[in-house]
């Protein structure tokens, strides 16, 4: 098996990760506890990309618009459409993050790291404020990219363990009830 049938067989993970994160960002309202982080806001919005089928044969459902207008996504779900990319908002700390994470290859797109000082002055600046800048910047894209890897780690953990069935049973009650999960 070369490299791209092994990726194109494993591709359900990311897909499985992201209709997961959309469960735990609606079970508790919006908040996403991380054992090494602590309680964080993770937010599903404005864009969904759902597939199903294989090959030339697969359909794809774009979904966009506002959270409450996201039920078609879940409709999606419903009928057996994959999860295969979705925008998603990530508060953490004081700091927000905007990003599209396509499921397949776990591909961070459009992303939008959170406003700074540093990143707000219209000053050119000197050489130095300049690598303070771009160093700034490298932090917070590896932030970002920690607190998601911790999010699949959390989602990896649960997938392979005995509590699995229970956690996707609620997964498929929430995919197929019409109101959001608040608890």
């Amino acid at each position: 098996m070369d490299l791209v049938d092994l990726i194109e067989e494993k591709r359900f993970i990311g897909q499985e990760f992201l209709t997961w994160l959309w469960w735990r960002s609606e079970e508790r309202g919006g908040s996403v506890e991380i054992p090494e982080y602590g309680d964080i806001v993770v937010a599903f919005e404005k864009h969904m990309l759902l597939e199903y089928g294989e090959g030339e044969s697969a359909e794809k459902l774009i979904c966009s618009g506002l959270k409450a207008e996201l039920q078609e996504a879940r409709t999606g779900l419903q009928v057996g459409k994959k999860l295969e990319q979705a925008r998603v908002r990530i508060v953490k700390d004081d700091h927000e993050y905007n990003f599209t994470l396509a499921a397949g290859l776990m591909e961070f797109r459009n992303v939008r790291l959170p406003k700074t000082a540093g990143t707000e002055s219209e000053e050119s600046g000197s050489r130095e404020e300049v690598e303070g800048m771009i160093l700034e910047r490298l932090f917070l894209y590896e932030d970002l990219v920690q607190t998601v890897n911790a999010l699949f780690r959390q989602f990896l953990e649960r997938r392979t363990s005995d509590e699995w069935s229970g956690e996707l049973e609620k997964v498929r009650t929430w995919v197929v009830d019409n109101r959001h999960i608040v608890s």
